[in-house]
């Protein structure tokens, strides 16, 4: 499923009675947040809100549009994300033709994929209209937290190039709007965008920028995702849409910028002038990150549809918007470290954690030192890298279960023997750590400990009842309690 414009979504979820429609006036500073904060933290996430009388604005915002596990599988085209992650799955397993006749017969599937690429067109509704001169005020941009530092853009999905390769880039970055006509760019040094920065400051010279807000939401998702370095994350969306994303030429930059978007805020960064102040910012670690210096974005051009939905997001304490586009990643990115790691089961990054500070892991044990091998490999991983902690359980524990996961870590472990400390890089929001950047790392082993792993003691059976038993007490079960007037839990199968 393909959404043709942010519109179109809207009216999918208004059409499954998943959006609110907010008539009353309500003020982008502080207001608008406080709303979306109380629904993002309702049963399930809430509903998607669209703020159609902001103060000051002519435009409507849409938040909270991915705030839930079911909104989040619909944007990326699919009922649940487990149907995404077995097609990511069976593409994974696809092995290259061997003869002639394979690959022949692979000639239609691979025209298929080349479909899904993106496509080069000459205009589009992204530009439609013009702000000229470019004013950000005119964008009903929000003010999510009291300390903040002003208004911050922080669902832009923001497009740069590789000078020398043409490479190009598209994350998600977040935005302070300093003036009318200029914005911070929240470029970590981990991040592409900021080696992009780096290489055209060694050149110097200025870097094209756009960055695009809306078009179908599967592109803000591809922006925020850990996709392998290199990866164009315009055609990952189109490999996921199942069409092509359409792009046209940005209007005073030498980019290209999705035709459907809803805005285009067009510019540059000029990396031989000094940098500027941004933040604080109340980030999604749910503490504010304090004021650094990062490079400044010069507007060129605002562009925008006829009938433009400003799309945003605030951050905070979990849970939040951003904990099911997280979530989101961690189902679509098992089954490739599946193909790194064929032992692991399942991966669980809990949202209360910020996905970064721990990782817990379930893996098919088959030597002694396995669980400490999977640590040490993950911890050079992409964006696992930053994992704070590491838990890595059997593969028969549920690992979506953080109650199973205590349980069997608490009773699993002896401190000394299988708790394990390193240092490495961590997320530079993590006010934690005693240097900016890197800290230490814990591993902890809760694993069935084997003899050779220095156990010398037998290891004892899980608690599991007889299967006649319990086949029998299911037949009794419904007659014994039919009349009972309380919910009684219902007979397990295992």
């Amino acid at each position: 499923m393909a959404f043709s414009s942010l519109r179109a979504f809207v009216d999918f979820l208004e059409e499954r009675r998943q959006l609110i429609r907010v008539r009353e006036s309500v003020d982008p500073r502080l207001e608008i947040a406080e709303i979306a904060d109380r629904m993002m933290k309702s049963p399930g996430g809430g509903k998607a809100l669209l703020f159609e009388n902001v103060k000051g604005a002519r435009f409507p915002v849409l938040i909270n549009a991915l705030g839930s596990r079911e909104r989040m599988a619909w944007a990326l085209g699919v009922e649940r994300f487990e149907a995404l992650a077995d097609e990511i799955a069976q593409l994974a397993k696809t092995t290259p033709p061997a003869s002639w006749t394979q690959k022949i017969r692979m000639l239609p599937k691979l025209a298929k994929f080349a479909s899904y690429m993106p496509k080069a067109i000459k205009s589009g509704a992204c530009q439609e209209c013009t702000i000229d001169p470019p004013d950000l005020t005119e964008i009903p941009i929000l003010t999510c937290w009291p300390m903040d530092a002003g208004p911050f853009i922080t669902f832009a999905y923001v497009v740069t190039k590789d000078p020398t390769s043409g490479v190009r880039n598209v994350g998600i970055y977040r935005m302070q709007v300093y003036d009318k006509q200029t914005t911070g760019m929240h470029w970590q040094i981990h991040k592409v965008g900021a080696r992009h920065y780096q290489y055209y400051k060694e050149r110097g010279e200025r870097m094209p920028v756009a960055a695009c807000i809306g078009g179908d939401p599967i592109l803000t998702w591809c922006g925020c995702a850990p996709l392998p370095d290199g990866l164009d994350e315009f055609m990952v969306a189109g490999l996921l849409r199942k069409k092509a994303v359409e792009l046209v030429p940005c209007k005073t930059v030498p980019l290209e910028v999705p035709a459907e978007c809803d805005f285009v805020i067009e510019g540059y960064v000029d990396p031989n002038v000094p940098l500027r102040v941004e933040g604080p910012f109340g980030d999604h670690t749910g503490y504010y990150s304090l004021a650094e210096p990062y490079p400044a974005f010069h507007v060129t051009a605002i562009t925008h549809r006829r009938d433009p939905v400003y799309f945003t997001t605030i951050v905070g304490k979990p849970p939040m918007e951003d904990g099911w586009m997280g979530k989101a990643v961690e189902r679509l990115s098992l089954p490739l470290l599946k193909m790194t790691f064929p032992e692991i089961a399942d991966i669980n990054l809990p949202v209360e954690a910020c996905f970064h500070n721990l990782a817990i892991i379930a893996i098919k044990k088959q030597y002694p030192g396995h669980a400490h091998k999977i640590m040490h490999s993950l911890w050079g991983t992409g964006q696992l890298m930053f994992s704070k902690t590491i838990v890595v359980v059997d593969h028969d524990v549920d690992v979506q279960n953080v109650g199973e996961v205590v349980w069997r870590v608490s009773n699993n472990i002896d401190p000394r023997r299988d708790v394990v400390f390193t240092e490495g890089p961590v997320d530079a929001l993590d006010h934690s750590a005693p240097r900016p950047l890197i800290g230490s790392k814990m591993g902890i082993d809760g694993t069935r400990k084997w003899r050779e792993e220095g156990h010398p003691r037998e290891w004892p059976p899980d608690i599991v009842m007889d299967g006649e038993t319990k086949k029998r007490v299911n037949a009794l079960w419904e007659r014994i309690f039919s009349n009972s007037s309380r919910k009684l839990p219902q007979p397990t199968t295992n």
